[in-house]
């Protein structure tokens, strides 16, 4: 993506009052950000009222620092990336999502986007126990020809990368700030092993912090980008019960290692369990319920040998609607 198409994305997304959904119905209405932007001012009203309207008609006070941060950043190397839906690098499975972002940055080899995957997530603090099934799991998953999806937290999520770097398969890596910040800083050698043998995404501009709001927002990446998502460990609390929700949302598979009764650490998977999540004690429960012909074990979903056939209108196509 070129200077002024970023431009132009995100003069559209950093508009005050401009969420996904509202930038989702001006691109179908429209075509383009640059249609969007260069739209009749009368058609805008009706369609937005004058308030967002006349927000879309001046340039967001924040947009200028934004594009020269992005363009930096991407600048600093081959494999900084930055694409929107509608890219044919965009991968299909977060694009059939029900929330899919619309603008994501990413380091490290994006063609790995459309390898099919499975997510592995958990607590921030797992026993000693946790951490090993993590990377056990992940390592399996990888053998078997999966990509290993995690929010290179704490704990499970680092164990799982961990796991997937020891198989020699590629590993995701959806953070929650932007793509030039590693969080928590303790994974700054992880992460550089992640962008050399997998991919970090973000969704964040270059510069964001690691703010709390931003993990929900992130896990619903991670479950979009995955067939299942496995939870090894949870409090009841715990963020990992979000991404398993959005990943039952998305209509993908939710599975659930159980533990002791006594352990506070068992209990949100043992709630999974009880709302319909998959009790698996070995790789293979996972494997076997995802079971497809392709490769030894599965299917490669959307292999990147096979692109998706070219559409007219690339943008629309991938917001689900036609011209």
């Amino acid at each position: 993506m070129d200077a002024d198409d970023i431009g132009a994305w995100l003069r559209l997304l950093l508009v005050p009052g401009v969420g996904r959904e509202t930038a989702r119905r001006l691109l179908v209405a429209h075509g383009s950000p640059q249609a969007v932007l260069a739209a009749d001012p009368e058609r805008l009203r009706c369609d937005l009222g004058d308030r967002l309207a006349g927000e879309l008609a001046r340039e967001p006070v924040d947009w200028a620092p934004a594009l020269d941060a992005v363009l930096a950043w991407q600048g600093q190397g081959s494999d900084r990336h930055v694409f929107s839906v509608g890219d044919p690098c965009y991968p299909r499975a977060l694009l059939e999502s029900p929330d899919p972002p619309l603008l994501l940055y990413a380091t490290g080899d994006v063609a790995l986007l459309s390898r099919p995957a499975i997510a592995v997530v958990g607590s921030r603090r797992p026993t000693a126990q946790g951490r090993d099934h993590a990377r056990r799991f992940a390592q399996a998953f990888g053998e078997a020809g999966y990509a290993v999806v995690s929010g290179l937290a704490l704990g499970v999520d680092g164990a799982a990368h961990e796991g997937a770097l020891a198989a020699g398969a590629p590993t995701v890596a959806v953070v929650g700030t932007g793509p030039d910040r590693v969080y928590p800083p303790s994974h700054r050698e992880l992460a550089h092993r992640i962008a050399a043998h997998g991919v970090i995404v973000s969704e964040f501009l270059p510069g964001t912090a690691p703010l709390p709001e931003n993990f929900p927002q992130r896990n619903r990446i991670i479950a979009g980008l995955s067939l299942g998502t496995l939870v090894v460990e949870a409090a009841l609390q715990s963020g990992s019960l979000i991404t398993a929700r959005l990943a039952n949302e998305a209509g993908r598979e939710v599975f659930a290692i159980p533990g002791s009764i006594q352990s506070a650490q068992s209990r949100g998977c043992h709630a999974l369990i009880r709302d319909g999540a998959k009790l698996v004690e070995c790789p293979a429960d996972v494997l076997d319920e995802l079971r497809q012909p392709g490769l030894p074990g599965l299917a490669a979903a959307a292999p990147a040998a096979e692109p998706p056939a070219p559409v007219a209108d690339p943008l629309l196509d991938a917001l689900g609607t036609t011209p």
